[in-house]
């Protein structure tokens, strides 16, 4: 499950994770909050970062030959 987590510290410091996100689609979901948010002090990749997307399953229809 992709899951964007904020938290926010009684002093007003916020912390933004990203779970779930392979590669950097977590930086693509994440980038609106973060401008949101202001300045940027940290940034700690997790391993996902390195992680590259799962390729996307294609279905497709089998239809039987024609006679």
């Amino acid at each position: 499950m992709k899951t964007i987590v904020l938290t926010i510290s009684p002093t007003g410091e916020t912390k933004l994770e990203t779970r779930g996100y392979a590669g950097e689609s977590c930086r693509d979901a994440s980038r609106w909050l973060e401008q949101a948010l202001g300045q940027v002090t940290c940034d700690e990749p997790t391993a996902e970062l390195y992680q590259t997307a799962p390729p996307e399953r294609l279905l497709h229809e089998l239809k039987p030959p024609e006679a």
